[in-house]
């Protein structure tokens, strides 16, 4: 995901390994592998990456940047108008221009540096593996039980997708118990407008500077006993 929401750090926060599922395809149309929200007084706003198609391959990981030069520094900008009055501005936008930095035209290695380095930020210290460098090999549910094999895991946590495609049994199968993520989406002050969890963690830093620790706090479910709802 990039610059991912509050959410995705609360699931590395359980984690004792978190695996980076980049060499999947790129969903087709829009994606939070290469957009996520913003929120000024405005209200919400797209950040946006744009993507190379003439030069990009079909996985996740194969996907290169439109002439990053000129996006990163608008995108920049844009970060600091919507959040320049913002009591933890300077803190947020320091880590910003760090990620920014990264010399890279490819979106997942972006994205994963991106997470990495936020989640230093705020003291999350699982072991990162990427799966394309665990040699592992199957598709859909399959796949997922195969590299939760590959670490040793007794216990998968995932996002509400999933809901969509697993095959709980399979992984229960091989004595992996699923869980979901409750998310518990805390509140916090935004300004003036109403309150939305679903933006990127930079608005929270923003917001809350160290504070945002105490926003994840959101546990996991079995998945037998979770109620999407």
């Amino acid at each position: 995901m990039f610059l991912p929401w509050v959410g995705l750090f609360e699931q590395i926060r359980l984690a004792d390994v978190f695996i980076h599922y980049d060499d999947v395809r790129l969903p087709q149309g829009r994606s939070f592998m290469s957009r996520v929200q913003l929120k000024s007084a405005n209200g919400v706003s797209w950040l946006t990456v744009p993507i190379d198609h003439t030069k990009s391959g079909k996985l996740l990981n194969e996907v290169v940047m439109l002439k990053p030069e000129e996006w990163r520094d608008k995108h920049l900008r844009t970060i600091r108008h919507a959040y320049a009055k913002r009591p933890y501005f300077n803190l947020m936008f320091e880590l910003v221009e760090k990620i920014y930095s990264q010399p890279t035209d490819h979106l997942a290695e972006f994205n994963i540096n991106a997470t990495q380095q936020i989640a230093q930020w705020l003291g999350l210290l699982p072991q990162f593996i990427r799966s394309s460098a665990m040699d592992v090999e199957g598709v859909s549910t399959e796949r997922l039980v195969a590299l939760c094999e590959g670490v040793s895991c007794d216990v998968y946590v995932t996002g509400h997708g999933a809901l969509n495609y697993l095959n709980h049994q399979q992984f229960e199968d091989k004595g992996i118990s699923v869980q979901y993520m409750d998310y518990r989406k805390v509140p916090y002050e935004q300004g003036q407008i109403e309150f939305t969890p679903y933006v990127s963690i930079l608005d929270a830093i923003a917001n809350c500077g160290a504070g945002t620790r105490d926003l994840l706090c959101s546990e996991a479910v079995y998945w037998r006993d979770f109620n999407v709802s």
